[in-house]
């Protein structure tokens, strides 16, 4: 996914429809604008922990936490264990590239903000491949069945999914002519920042549901609710800050 709230590169426009942003537009989804937008000459890192940012930053920890301490306290560790533990990082460095650029509305924060944005996604993406060739692999050594599980179903939606958003960001920044011409980049640019964050939710289901599995109720034991309750707060973390322009609202 290389971008989930977009990737502009050039200073702002008076057209939200080609990419830019109207001055003094930039109230996000709920709250005051102050709290999600990145101050002039301020480092970008703190855009991680602007306003609502700091929740989401906690939960994503947390799920990583929660999830490699069961599989280090509940071994012993085999080639599945490589799954939960390389699908929960992916999902943190996902939630770092979201963060990193949500605050951004000048040109040369815009920049910046999508050439780190696109090079987190680029490690989440190669993470996130380490733990589907992991699974794949030990269902095929194993003769183990696939889709045995409503998590395996969603699985592989959210991997096709991931895929489509990362081949569609990345050809977007990288070569807007495949789409006409920058400018008609920049106009599907909306759709693909609302496209990131519906996936984010569909990622957040595939987790939740990975709770209910054979290997997560013999093994790992991770609770449903503690489960549900940390991607509440990815939630409440992410969704305020959104730029409700920047959706075409």
């Amino acid at each position: 996914m290389a971008s989930a709230t977009g990737i502009p590169q050039h200073p702002p426009i008076n057209n939200p429809d080609d990419g830019g942003e109207l001055e003094g537009d930039l109230e996000p989804l709920l709250g005051r604008p102050g709290d999600v937008s990145q101050r002039d000459n301020a480092p970008i890192v703190k855009n991680l922990i602007l306003g609502t940012g700091i929740i989401a930053e906690a939960a994503s920890i947390l799920l990583v936490a929660s999830v490699w301490a069961a599989v280090f306290l509940n071994g012993p560790l085999i080639l599945f264990s490589v799954h939960p533990l390389a699908q929960s990082a992916g999902l943190l460095v996902l939630v770092q590239s979201i963060l990193v650029i949500q605050p951004t509305h000048t040109g040369a924060q815009k920049e910046v903000g999508a050439k780190i944005h696109a090079g987190l996604n680029v490690l989440g993406f190669l993470i996130f491949a380490v733990g589907i060739l992991s699974i794949e692999y030990n269902k095929i050594a194993n003769n183990g069945a696939h889709f045995h599980s409503a998590h395996g179903y969603l699985g592989v939606i959210a991997s096709f999914w991931l895929l489509a958003q990362y081949a569609i960001g990345f050809t977007m920044f990288a070569t807007p002519a495949l789409y006409g011409g920058e400018a008609a980049a920049k106009k599907i640019w909306k759709y693909h920042r609302s496209s990131g964050y519906a996936l984010l939710l569909f990622l957040s289901a595939t987790v939740i549901s990975a709770t209910q599995t054979d290997y997560n109720l013999n093994v790992l034991n991770i609770k449903l609710w503690a489960t549900i309750v940390i991607f509440v707060l990815l939630v409440i973390g992410v969704f305020p800050r959104i730029k409700k322009h920047k959706l075409g609202l």
